[in-house]
């Protein structure tokens, strides 16, 4: 081996010798640490630390008050509420007095910590008002000048509560009378702002007589003050005033100081005198407002422009109060003027004109920048009222341009509001509703997650009123646009799921709900359902996948092809209750949870009952105790007698699990399930008056299962009359033009199954029952979607059972070990064809059928898949 070249060795001595003098350094920084340490855990700061523990919290407090150390003392302040409710006599007695002599020398952190305990010792009512007043009050009025402007805040917060709750013979005596001196021009300025704020509040506490010869003097002397802190503190306090003396003093005595103030030399003055004047503006008649504010409105927004841009942030925020409280007044002339200073604030910063300066620097331009971005944001918050100010009928002409601006601004913070003012529009628009669709892609795809945020909040209305608005003449070119929605909605959906914002992707989810109200089953199907599947086994969020199964429940609800809920069915059997991944299996157990919910009881029992109890044979215990939570609901869609056979099945599948179950936390919540399953009480097939909303519920929503039932088939006898197919467009026109009657309970409904020929009726009852099938999706899926509202409040109860030839075939059920069958794990991926049967119970039929009759080859007993799934963990 041969030695390092010189070079090498003296690097690796240097090396070292950094190494060591590193560690010398330590060493000596350890050394000087260890007598700071040791200091700081001196015999004598220990013993002036501890406190006798026989003490009782009273003597404990007023020790560490007059011993204690600072920290010390501000624990027993912020304690003082618990003292008063525990012992007010002794804390007032004996620990208040020491709170005053510490409360004179007190740093900032105690002082604030006071004024907080004062405040909570008055909202807990620990104390009358009386005796409140006396030993609190005066505390209270001695620091609300202190030195430090947060401390003096605190406190003075703390007053104007309290002034709230004092009557008035206190607040006359202890706060008016020494605020006549606290007022005048020989006080300091802090003291003057205080004053201006206890007189707002004061003026609502006395009668007319007091408060004009009292408080109106001190409230002109405040507006006239030479520091204009002063004036635009009493400024904005004039609109508490004016509420408090009524119309005639506040046209007397408020306007004119308004007036003056509107021209004042200081633009924060001349801020507070037009916001006050705005928010003022109900109080003033027809006159007064055409022939005084008006002109002063006028001359404001003509010069702000050349002042302040804040003045402008402001007059951009409170346009849409001004538009609506001057509406009525303008002449045409001044309506047109507002609206184009309008359409000029939104496009503030946008356009050449509005450049900066080359003598700013770019702090400045950032600055400015901001400001504008807050006009934008605030003329996109008015937009609806603007729309009120020119009319909906006009909105094409006067106000589309600038919404198409605002939707399409550069800035996230303007898009984000308007879309937050999106529905406030198109319910505004009406039957205009169409004019913005091209909007709602626009927001639809916008880049920004927030602007997506803020705009499915209300998105179910938003397509409903696109949908359904605008019965006239211009309908086939706003349906036209129609499919436009579905690439945004997909795309949406598909941002929302590559984002880490998975509470955006989930409450997207939650609202696709409403599609079927607004486009077709076979749109759906074929662009939204795979989609849901696809998050529900891919998805890693939970929510998320909660929310997909649900949204995929109600799309398979209100689909209306049999083959296509067939194959939904199949899907959610086979890839989900009978998935390899224990993940898969738990996504199965919630989406049956949401079946319950929506679908009747009927409905999940023929199709879900028996995949959903073959898990208690599931080797993972997550999924076994999931199940044992879900078996209350599952025993409540059961009625007796008819389904007799299926409660066998559900208490030898309790009582194996009771019997064979290893996992003690999932035997503990077994025997919890068992106690809860025997105080159930269970539905007959006959209505019971314990259970009759329920079972009005379910009966309901079992018809309308059937009514998608005979809606496809009379659909299919309409095309073989016809000879030509029902398109899409024209079923969901007639949809919405028809109303739902109310169907009859006496009625009862025979549903033709797929292989039935058609029925000997007569046409026009043919075109009744498929005017009422067509419709019932409107009635029973409205914007507030109060059916499926009501089932996440309710349990299913089946009211009577359907009998539906063709569509189901009963399967063999055994009361032994091996008796579930279903399909081989392999088969799971495959495409459910429409001519295969699923697994199903049907009511009223009998318990033992020939196995072969299922017309599936691939069976295999449960335990066989079992142990294939212990073999793939």
């Amino acid at each position: 081996m041969h030695p390092p070249p010189p070079a090498a060795a003296s690097a690796m001595d240097f090396s070292q010798n950094s190494l060591f003098g590193y560690m010398e350094d330590l060493q000596e920084l350890t050394i000087i640490e260890r007598p700071v340490r040791r200091s700081l855990k001196t015999p004598e700061e220990i013993e002036r630390l501890t406190v006798d523990e026989d003490l009782s919290d009273i003597e404990r407090a007023v020790y560490l008050l007059s011993a204690g150390q600072d920290i010390q003392g501000t624990s027993v302040i912020a304690n003082l509420p618990y003292l008063m409710r525990q012992n007010p006599a002794e804390t007032l007695r004996r620990v208040l007095p020491k709170v005053r002599e510490v409360l004179h020398v007190a740093g900032v952190e105690m002082q604030l910590t006071a004024a907080v305990s004062f405040l909570t010792i008055l909202q807990e009512d620990s104390v009358s008002i009386h005796t409140y007043a006396h030993s609190f009050l005066q505390v209270i009025l001695l620091h609300l000048e202190h030195r430090d402007a947060g401390v003096s805040n605190a406190w003075l917060e703390t007053l104007l509560f309290v002034i709230e709750v004092l009557p008035k013979e206190t607040l006359r005596h202890e706060i008016l009378n020494p605020l006549v001196s606290k007022a005048q021009l020989s006080q300091t300025v802090q003291s003057r702002l205080v004053s201006c704020k206890i007189l707002g509040k004061l003026t609502n506490k006395f009668d007319a007589h007091i408060i004009k010869r009292e408080i109106l003097p001190l409230v002109k002397s405040l507006c006239q003050d030479v520091e204009y802190e002063v004036r635009s503190c009493m400024c904005r306090q004039l609109e508490n005033i004016a509420q408090g003396i009524g119309t005639e003093l506040t046209k007397s005595v408020v306007l004119p100081e308004l007036i003056e103030l509107s021209r004042d030399e200081s633009s924060s003055v001349r801020l507070a005198a037009f916001e006050t004047l705005v928010n003022l503006l109900d109080i003033f008649d027809t006159d007064d407002r055409s022939q005084t504010i008006l002109p002063l409105v006028k001359s404001f927004c003509e010069k702000s422009f050349k002042a302040d841009e804040s003045i402008l942030i402001s007059l951009s925020f409170h346009l849409g109060k001004l538009c609506h409280g001057l509406y009525g007044i303008f002449t045409p002339d001044q309506h047109l003027r507002f609206l184009e200073f309008y359409k000029k604030l939104c496009t503030l910063g946008l356009q050449q004109e509005n450049g900066h300066s080359e003598n700013q620097f770019p702090s400045q331009i950032l600055e400015q920048e901001k400001k504008y971005i807050s006009v934008r944001k605030n003329c996109a918050y008015n937009f609806p009222a603007m729309i009120v100010f020119v009319d909906p009928k006009n909105f094409h002409m006067e106000l589309y341009s600038t919404f198409f601006c605002l939707c399409h601004d550069p800035e996230v913070p303007v898009r984000y509001t308007i879309a937050i003012c999106f529905y406030e529009v198109s319910k505004l628009l009406n039957s205009g509703v169409y004019l913005i669709h091209k909007e709602l892609i626009t927001l639809l795809q916008d880049e920004s997650l927030e602007v997506l945020d803020a705009l499915i909040d209300h998105l179910p209305e938003i397509l409903e009123l696109m949908s359904a608005g605008g019965e006239s003449s211009a309908q086939d070119s706003k349906f036209s646009s129609l499919p436009d929605l579905i690439p945004a909605l997909t795309a949406a959906e598909q941002r929302a799921a590559a984002s880490l914002k998975w509470r955006t992707h989930e409450k997207l989810l939650q609202k696709y709900a409403c599609l079927p109200h607004v486009i077709s089953s076979d749109q759906i199907y074929y662009r939204f359902l795979q989609r849901m599947f696809t998050i529900m086994m891919t998805n890693n969020v939970l929510p998320v996948q909660k929310a997909a199964s649900r949204t995929l429940c109600i799309f398979l609800r209100y689909n209306r092809k049999q083959e296509q809920r067939y194959e939904v069915i199949q899907k959610l059997i086979e890839q989900l209750g009978q998935g390899k991944s224990y993940w898969n299996r738990l996504r199965f157990l919630d989406t049956c949870e949401f079946i319950i919910e929506i679908f009747s009881k009927s409905f999940f029992c023929k199709y879900f009952f028996l995949p959903a109890i073959e898990l208690t044979h599931d080797p993972v215990a997550n999924v076994r105790m999931k199940l044992c939570y879900l078996l209350p609901k599952v025993k409540s869609t059961l009625k007796i007698p008819a389904d007799k056979h299926l409660l066998q099945q559900l208490e030898m599948c309790v009582r194996k699990l009771l019997c064979q179950e290893k996992d003690k936390d999932v035997l503990a919540i077994v025997k919890r399930t068992v106690l809860e399953l025997d105080r159930m009480e269970m539905s007959m097939d006959a209505f019971q008056k314990k259970f009759y909303e329920k079972d009005l519920l379910d009966q309901e929503k079992e018809r309308e299962e059937l009514l998608l039932l005979e809606m496809e088939q009379l659909e299919k006898d309409k095309q073989q009359n016809d000879g030509r197919p029902m398109s899409d467009k024209t079923f969901e026109k007639k949809r919405r033009d028809t109303k739902t009657p109310t169907l009859p309970k006496s009625v009862s409904i025979s549903v033709p199954g797929p292989s039935s020929g058609t029925t000997s009726t007569s046409k026009e009852i043919k075109k009744s029952k498929l005017i009422r099938s067509q419709s019932f999706n409107n009635q029973a899926f409205h914007a507030k979607y109060g059916n499926l509202d009501k089932c996440a409040s309710k349990s299913s109860v089946g009211a009577y059972t359907p009998s539906v030839s063709g569509l189901t075939k009963t399967c063999m059920i055994s009361l032994t070990d091996d008796s579930f069958r279903t399909r081989n794990a392999s088969s799971a991926a495959t495409s459910f064809s429409p001519n295969t049967p699923l697994p199903s119970t049907s009511r009223g039929t009998s318990n033992s059928v020939d196995p072969k009759s299922s017309g599936s080859k691939d069976v295999q007993p449960r335990k066989a898949t079992l142990k294939s799934r212990k073999s793939n963990p």
